[in-house]
């Protein structure tokens, strides 16, 4: 492994001084990793009793360290030169200073990483720290409501093998300082007033608006969802058959789609009450988030995945329910299949434009001119006998007013839980009813018929 650096730290084993240096990080304005199981030469070793000491490490940073670091970092193990280590990924704080809680915020409990050594602050640094930090936070704003509920954010959870107790508001930093439920929390609850929209343009300008959708006043991580399935019906792969092969196509990359949506409504800056929007082209997808650059960050440091979230309760909650594969993953994602030159940035706001590429473009159609899909058409089970499964007519009953059906939109419109709307969808593939495209993660179903 390469040598120590600025964002980069070794130990051998767990010490006492890893409060230290994820403070260090912490304080940074790129923030850092840290590898419990090498050497400071960079050998691997590995490390004993994996499971106990990642439980230890996320145990201390969230108890030791002060203000809380939720969302501000993940810990993983890695497999190198046939051995596992420990990966500690510490994101840029946005409450600087950040202190061990036991030392207070002074220089014996405040650090950070100056080249390849964490060091203390001094009573000037903390100071001037504290002076800028962000007093507007939405975790210190109250909710508009007290009276919430969060049935929808429990379902999510639940799915993925989570369950939120009764103090959950408090794990998950929903209150204020003084108890109450903050903005987060509204974000978060079955209803508020943020709405998030899809318009669609028949030509490459915003002359002709012919469809505008809104998403939203419910729980922000349904909205979520309810945007990722429509723009996966709207990033539909076009054919293009030659005499020898047949190509399917996405206009956009679909990861890089999805990161992008996924990057757009978790960094929004939401104080200022305008949402993400998205737009869709007959030649280009675009993405507008609020909020532009975070402050002190440059652009470099954005397109190399540093990050410092604007709403870490959101990236934790996010991440919980697999919404954030890995903290500072999106941009890098993107950037496989895209250059820079998507990415716009002005002072207020992020924006990220998707091009077709020009086989697409060319034969991309408008909404309008789309051949409808009606009950008209042919019959979808063909010669079949009438259908006994309600479940198997929910979906087709479905895709006869849609091109096509997501696992996502498939939960919704059963009612059921992730795994069983996969064995569902699954069993009329087998029965041919459905046919399956795509990669697993990103799959859809057309009907058959």
């Amino acid at each position: 492994m390469q040598l120590e650096d600025h964002r980069t730290e070794y130990k051998l084993k767990l010490t006492d001084q890893l409060e230290k240096e994820i403070v260090g990080f912490l304080n940074t304005r790129e923030g850092g990793i840290l590898y419990i199981g090498v050497s400071d030469d960079g050998q691997v070793v590995g490390v004993d009793e994996i499971d106990v000491v990642q439980r230890k490490v996320i145990d201390r940073i969230r108890s030791n360290i002060v203000p809380p670091t939720m969302g501000l970092f993940e810990v993983t193990t890695e497999t190198q030169e046939k051995r596992t280590i420990i990966k500690v990924m510490v994101l840029s704080g946005t409450e600087k200073p950040y202190y061990i809680r036991s030392k207070g915020m002074s220089p014996e409990g405040a650090y950070i990483r100056i080249g390849s050594s964490t060091q203390p602050m001094t009573h000037e640094m903390i100071e001037s720290a504290f002076s800028k930090r962000t007093r507007t936070s939405l975790k210190n704003i109250p909710s508009p409501h007290q009276d919430l509920t969060f049935a929808q954010l429990r379902i999510y959870y639940e799915e993925n093998g989570l369950e939120l107790n009764e103090q959950f508001a408090r794990s998950l930093d929903l209150l204020t300082e003084d108890g109450r439920l903050n903005y987060f929390a509204y974000l978060l609850a079955d209803r508020n007033s943020i709405s998030i929209k899809i318009a669609r343009y028949r030509g490459s300008d915003k002359v002709d608006l012919i469809e505008n959708k809104e998403f939203g006043y419910c729980s922000l991580i349904k909205a979520t969802f309810n945007v990722l399935n429509r723009m996966d019906i709207e990033n539909v792969p076009r054919t293009r058959i030659t005499s020898t092969i047949r190509e399917e196509t996405f206009p956009v990359d679909p990861v890089s789609l999805r990161e992008a949506i996924v990057n757009a409504i978790v960094h929004n800056d939401y104080i200022r009450e305008i949402p993400p929007v998205f737009e869709i082209y007959s030649d280009k997808i675009v993405i507008t988030s609020a909020g532009g650059l975070m402050p002190d960050m440059q652009e470099e440091e954005f397109f190399l995945g540093y990050s410092a979230p604007r709403n870490r309760e959101l990236m934790r909650v996010f991440k919980d329910v697999q919404l954030v594969e890995h903290i500072g993953s999106g941009i890098p994602r993107i950037l496989r299949k895209y250059d820079r030159s998507i990415f716009k940035f002005t002072q207020n706001f992020l924006r990220v434009t998707f091009e077709y590429p020009e086989s697409i473009a060319d034969q991309s159609k408008t909404f309008e001119d789309k051949p409808a899909i009606t009950s008209d058409r042919p019959a979808i089970t063909g010669d079949r006998p009438a259908i006994d499964n309600s479940n198997y007519r929910a979906v087709l009953e479905y895709l006869k007013t849609n091109d096509l059906i997501t696992n996502s939109s498939a939960m919704e419109i059963l009612g059921l839980k992730a795994s069983q709307t996969r064995q569902i969808l699954s069993e009329m593939v087998e029965q041919d009813y459905l046919e399956a495209h795509g990669e697993k993660r990103y799959r859809y179903y057309v009907a058959k018929i």
